[in-house]
C-alpha cells in the first residue's frame, strides 16, 4: 500500500478505465466454490473454496441484512475512524492498521487488548459477524514491538527452501493470532524484473518459478499451520497484477510487455496460490495497457475470478479507489464494477449516515443502479464466506492470551535465526578469508549497520519506512550477536578508524530503510561514504569482510578492490546472530541468488534468460565453505 507521506507514488499515468454498470457474479466461480473441485471442508488444494456449507451460511446471513449492512461489510475501516459504538451500529466488515498506526501501547498486549475490543464490538452488531483485522505483517509481525522480524521475502527466496518458508508463516501465523490480526497484507507474490523498484525485497525473486514456490509455502503455513480444516489466519495475495514489472521499476507504473508476458511471467503465481485455497487476493496501483488495475474489469472479474476460478474476496489497496486519478464517487462505483468486494479506505467521514460518508456514497450507488445489487451481494457473500471459512462465525473471538505470551518467544527467534543463516549468500571468497576463525579473530568491525537493527529490518517495521533512527525493540545486532560470539575480541568504530589489535576487518554497510515509491531509485551504486569503511580497513592491512545488508543487488564495482569476501545478508531481520553463525563457519552457508546481479546500472532490468546476459553474478550463484 501507499501511504499519503509517499508523495503520490501510487499515482500512475494512464487513463482511468472501469467495468461500467456491469456487476454480478457471473463466471466468478463463487456460486460453484471456486478454486478447483473436490471434497469440501480440508486444507487440501483443489478443493472447493469457499466450501458450499460456508457459502450457504453466507447467503442466509446475506439474505438477512439491510443495504447499509451489507455496504458496511464492504469497508476496512482504519483503526482511528473505527470507535467500538461506529462498529456496533454498522456491522463493519474490517478493521485496519495503516503503516505506523498502533496503539497507544506498541506490545503485543497493547494490540490484543485494542483489537479485542474491536472484535467484541463487532459481535454485539444486530447479526453478529465478527470483524478481520488487517496488518502489514509482511516479514513477521513487523509493526507490533517486540514480534519476530524475520528476513524480508528476498532472503527467505535465497534459501530456496519452502519447507522453512512455511514454517516462518507458521510462526508468523501464532504471533498474529495472538495480538488478534488474523488479516496480513502478506504474501507478496510479485516477480521483480527491476532492482530500481523500492518493493524488490518484498519478493522472493525475479522468476515465476520462485515466487510461485514460496508463494504457495507462505499460504500454507499462514493459512493451514497444522494442516488442518480452517484457515487459521488469512493470506492475502498480493499485488494484483504486474506490480514488480513496471517501466523502470517506478511503484504504481504501466506493466511493460504484452500480455502473454504478463500471463507468463506475472499471473502464474496467483494460479499456484490460490490452488492452495488462498482467501483474499489485494489490488495493484500500477496500470496495464493504460487502465488503473484496481478498474480492470477484464483481469480482476473475467480471468482472476472467472478464468481461475478464485472464490474468495478482492480488497482494494490502500484508498484504492481514491489514489489513482478518479473522484468520488466514480472512483468507488468503477472499482467495485470491476471486481473489488472490501475497500481499504483512510478517510474522515467513512461510516455516518448521513449524505457525504463513504458508507452513504456507496449506498447511494446502489439505490441509483450504479452499482447493482447482485455485484454487492456478490462481494459480500465472498467476504462472509471467508470468514466462515477462519471459523469465525462459530467461536467466542476472544484472543487467546497464551498465544500473546509466545510472541517474540525464544523459540519463534530460533525459527528466524535459522532463516537468517541460510538466507546469506556468499558472494565471493578471495583467499578463503571466511570462515572466520573464532579461536583467534580479532575483529575491527565497522559500518553503518553492524549496530544498526532499524537497518537490518528494513521496511514494514514497526512503522511504514521502518526504524533507521531507532533500535528495533527485541533485535539483536551484528555487533551485540559477535560480541558474544567472541567476548573481547571486537573492536567497534562506525567509519573503521579504531582497530585495536585486529587482524580482520569486516564492515557491515548498506541500505537505510525504505518501503514502496521512497525507494524507488534510480542509481543503486555503494555510497562513497561506504565504501571509504572498507578502503580504511583494508588500506590498514587488514584482510576485509563486507556484509552487505540491502533490499536488492547494488552496484559493488566502486569497492569490489577493497573487499577479499562480500556476503549478502539482504534485510535479515531481528536475529543478528544468524549472519554470525555463517561467518564463523557454526553453520554452512548454502543461500542461492535469487535474484540476477548486475554489474552496471546499465545492465538493470537485468534477468536470467536475457538474449543477453552478463551478469556479475548469475541467478543462483552462492558461493560456499
Amino acid at each position: 500500500m501507499v501511504y499519503p507521506s509517499a508523495g503520490g507514488a501510487g499515482v500512475s499515468g494512464g487513463a482511468a478505465m472501469g467495468g461500467g454498470n456491469t456487476g454480478g457474479s457471473a463466471g466468478s466461480g463463487i456460486t460453484g466454490g471456486g478454486n478447483g473441485g473436490g471434497s469440501a471442508g480440508t486444507g487440501v488444494p483443489g478443493t472447493p473454496f469457499p466450501t458450499q456449507a460456508c457459502l450457504d451460511r453466507a447467503n442466509g446471513l446475506l439474505a438477512m441484512m439491510t443495504l447499509d449492512e451489507k455496504v458496511a461489510q464492504t469497508m476496512q475501516v482504519e483503526r482511528k475512524m473505527a470507535t467500538n459504538a461506529l462498529i456496533t451500529q454498522f456491522g463493519v466488515g474490517s478493521v485496519y492498521s495503516e503503516g505506523g498506526s498502533s496503539p497507544g501501547t506498541n506490545s503485543p498486549a497493547g494490540w490484543a487488548d485494542m483489537i479485542d475490543g474491536y472484535r467484541m464490538a463487532s459481535r454485539a452488531s444486530r447479526l453478529k459477524i465478527p470483524i478481520i483485522y488487517g496488518l502489514d505483517s509482511v516479514h513477521g509481525l513487523g509493526p507490533v514491538a517486540g514480534a519476530t522480524v524475520f528476513p524480508h521475502n528476498i532472503g527467505l527466496g535465497a534459501t530456496r527452501d519452502p519447507a522453512l518458508v512455511e514454517e516462518v508463516a507458521r510462526v508468523t501465523a501464532d504471533e498474529s493470532a495472538g495480538v488478534g490480526a488474523d488479516f496480513p497484507f502478506a504474501p507478496v507474490i510479485a516477480v521483480a524484473r527491476d532492482e530500481r523498484w523500492g518493493r524488490t525485497y518484498e519478493a522472493f525473486g525475479e522468476t515465476t518459478e520462485l515466487a510461485s514456490m514460496m508463494g504457495i509455502a507462505m499460504v500454507k503455513g499462514l493459512q493451514f499451520p497444522t494442516g488442518g480444516t480452517r484457515i487459521s489466519i488469512l493470506a492475502n495475495l498480493k499485488h494484483f497484477l504486474g506490480d514488480g514489472g513496471t517501466a523502470d521499476g517506478v511503484t504504481g507504473g504501466p506493466v511493460t510487455g504484452d500480455e502473454a508476458a504478463l500471463r507468463a511471467i506475472h499471473l502464474e503465481p496467483y494460479r499456484a496460490t490460490i490452488a492452495q485455497r488462498a482467501g483474499s487476493v489485494m489490488l495493484s496501483y500500477n496500470t496495464w495497457q493504460g487502465v488503473e488495475m484496481h478498474f480492470n474489469k477484464a483481469m480482476v472479474t473475467d480471468v482472476l475470478k472467472g478464468q481461475m476460478g478464485f472464490g474468495g474476496f478482492v480488497v482494494t489497496d490502500y484508498n484504492g479507489c481514491f489514489n489513482i486519478g478518479m473522484p468520488d464517487p466514480q472512483g468507488l462505483a468503477t472499482c467495485m464494477n470491476a471486481g473489488a468486494d472490501m475497500f481499504m479506505l483512510q478517510r474522515d467521514n467513512v461510516l455516518q449516515p448521513a449524505s457525504g460518508s463513504v458508507l452513504s456514497a456507496l449506498r447511494d450507488l446502489v439505490n441509483g443502479g450504479t452499482i447493482p445489487l447482485s455485484r454487492l451481494d456478490d462481494a459480500v457473500r465472498r467476504i462472509v464466506a471467508v470468514k466462515c471459512e477462519m471459523g469465525l462465525l462459530d467461536s467466542n473471538g476472544v484472543i487467546d492470551r497464551a498465544l500473546t505470551s509466545q510472541v517474540g518467544s525464544a523459540a519463534h527467534r530460533m525459527v528466524a535465526r535459522r532463516a537468517v543463516q541460510e538466507s546469506l549468500v556468499v558472494l565471493k571468497n578471495d583467499g578463503g578469508v571466511l570462515p572466520l576463525a573464532k579461536a583467534t579473530a580479532n575483529v575491527a568491525l565497522a559500518g553503518n549497520t553492524a549496530d544498526n537493527t532499524g537497518n537490518m529490518c528494513g521496511g514494514w517495521t514497526i512503522t511504514w519506512q521502518g526504524q533507521n533512527a531507532s533500535p528495533v525493540p527485541g533485535a539483536t545486532s551484528v555487533r551485540q550477536a559477535m560480541e558474544a560470539a567472541i567476548a573481547g575480541r571486537v573492536t567497534y568504530s562506525a567509519n573503521g578508524s579504531t582497530r585495536g589489535s585486529a587482524n580482520v576487518g569486516v564492515a557491515v554497510i548498506g541500505e537505510s530503510p525504505y518501503s514502496e515509491g521512497v525507494g524507488d531509485r534510480s542509481d543503486l551504486t555503494i555510497p562513497s561514504d561506504q565504501v571509504a569503511v572498507v578502503r580504511t580497513l583494508k588500506e590498514a592491512g587488514l584482510r576485509t569482510v563486507v556484509v552487505l545488508v540491502a533490499g536488492r543487488p547494488m552496484i559493488l564495482e566502486p569497492l569490489m578492490q577493497y573487499a577479499d569476501a562480500i556476503v549478502m545478508a539482504w534485510l535479515p531481520g531481528s536475529e543478528g546472530a544468524g549472519v554470525t553463525d555463517v561467518l564463523f563457519g557454526d553453520v554452512r552457508p548454502s543461500g542461492k541468488l535469487p535474484f540476477t546481479w548486475p554489474r552496471t546500472m546499465a545492465q538493470i532490468p537485468i534477468n536470467q534468460g536475457d538474449a543477453t546476459y552478463d551478469p556479475l553474478y548469475p541467478y543462483g550463484h552462492g558461493v560456499t565453505y
